[in-house]
């Protein structure tokens, strides 16, 4: 409740002002309207106009004492110096001489409010020394201990809003730094996915240069080779060309010049196949990981085991990151009938720990999946730990939308 409140009277200054002005305003009208009908009420005292041009001039520039802190003191503190000048006893409304002083205190550098604190100092001084025939140093202390209390009051506000000031900054410009990371991270993600595509699409052309050079080898001494080696170089045709299509529509505009880096290479990336050798090097690493295949298994191609492949790692990594000791990891493969289900988890304290996973590698490897119109869930399991589930249609690759 107090936060909303706050948040609506930063959003409404003017109101604030106005209902703080009130009190004092329906106050001074009330005064006058008292002396108006019974000038008795206050013998010896000024006429009841001069309380009625003292409670303007000394209340109504209160209202913008946000905007023009010095302004609004000077213009008070003259008023009551005038005032004091002309024998006029202080009254109940000379307090906006506290009040704009708090202002300068809050909303100026510290310079001006020594000023103002002296500048008022120095009135309550002159108005002491003439309603009391017989100064008490002790009451005059008394009264100046509440002005110093207001004083450091504005001095606090303003040094706390100051340091609210500095954490609103910070944390916008932490906020932007981290955007940027994540853009940065993006971009690489992206332009790794291109070199990797790259290297899937180049080993398909080698594959079907080669298949190609024996078909015109074997054309004339054994067509039904020569025909064999056509047929397979159709099938790589088309699963190049259905890669490509899905890839390129995440890729920026620039990564094909990262591409131009690694175009002597042309070993393809790892695959299914390798996933023994990433286990037991994980293993090596010190966390133990459980590999289990179920289903029939599948030939899948190029771009998707390396998605897998990818995704494992990935989620591997983040085990060793930030499972703790003692944690275990399993990798669950089940080949279904239309979707293959890649399951990951842990029972480390990952999910918990600061910076565990969720961040770039998870953007990463919905990027990836997407290519292939599948999907990625991750999060903490109910018993502990941390899952990654990946689904993988089959049969996208060399259907129809690689026709």
């Amino acid at each position: 409740m107090f936060g909303r409140l706050h948040a609506w009277s930063g959003r409404h200054p003017r109101v604030v002002d106005a209902l703080w002005l009130a009190p004092f305003l329906v106050f001074c009208a009330s005064n006058f309207v008292v002396l108006a009908t019974d000038p008795a009420f206050l013998p010896g005292g000024p006429p009841p106009v001069v309380h009625g041009v003292l409670g303007v001039v000394l209340l109504v520039p209160l209202f913008w004492r946000r905007r023009w802190p010095v302004g609004v003191f000077a213009v008070v503190a003259l008023a009551s110096f005038v005032q004091w000048s002309f024998g006029v006893e202080p009254l109940p409304v000379n307090l906006s001489v506290l009040i704009a002083m708090y202002a300068v205190a809050s909303y100026r550098p510290l310079r001006w409010a020594v000023a103002a604190g002296l500048v008022a100092e120095l009135g309550l001084a002159l108005s002491y020394g003439r309603i009391t025939e017989r100064p008490d140093p002790r009451s005059w202390a008394s009264a100046s201990v509440f002005v110093v209390a207001v004083w450091i009051a504005g001095i606090y506000a303003n040094t706390r809003r100051r340091y609210l000031e500095g954490l609103e900054e910070r944390a916008e410009r932490a906020e932007r730094e981290r955007d940027q990371r994540a853009r940065l991270a993006a971009a690489a993600e992206r332009a790794r996915i291109a070199r990797e595509l790259h290297d899937v699409v180049a080993h398909n052309v080698s594959v079907m240069i080669v298949q190609a050079d024996g078909a015109g080898y074997a054309i004339d001494g054994d067509p039904e080779q020569a025909r064999l080696a056509v047929q397979a170089i159709s099938a790589t045709g088309r699963r190049a060309l259905a890669e490509m299509r899905r890839m390129v529509g995440v890729l920026r505009a620039d990564a094909g010049a990262e591409d131009g880096e690694v175009a002597g290479d042309y070993a393809p990336q790892p695959g299914l196949s390798q996933l023994d050798d990433l286990v037991e090097q994980v293993r090596s690493s010190g966390l133990p990981v459980g590999l289990r295949v179920s289903g029939v298994v599948r030939e899948l191609p190029e771009g998707e085991q390396l998605t897998v492949y990818r995704i494992v790692q990935e989620a591997l990594t983040n085990t060793l990151k930030h499972g703790g000791p003692a944690s275990r990891a399993e990798v669950e493969m089940e080949y279904g009938v239309r979707e293959l289900v890649v399951r990951v988890a842990d029972d480390g304290r990952g999910a918990a720990a600061p910076g565990g996973p969720g961040g770039h590698g998870l953007v990463g490897m919905r990027e990836r999946v997407a290519m292939f119109g599948g999907s990625v869930e991750a999060g903490p399991r109910p018993g502990g730990g941390f899952q990654v589930v990946v689904r993988l249609p089959f049969g996208e690759v060399g259907g129809s939308r690689a026709a």
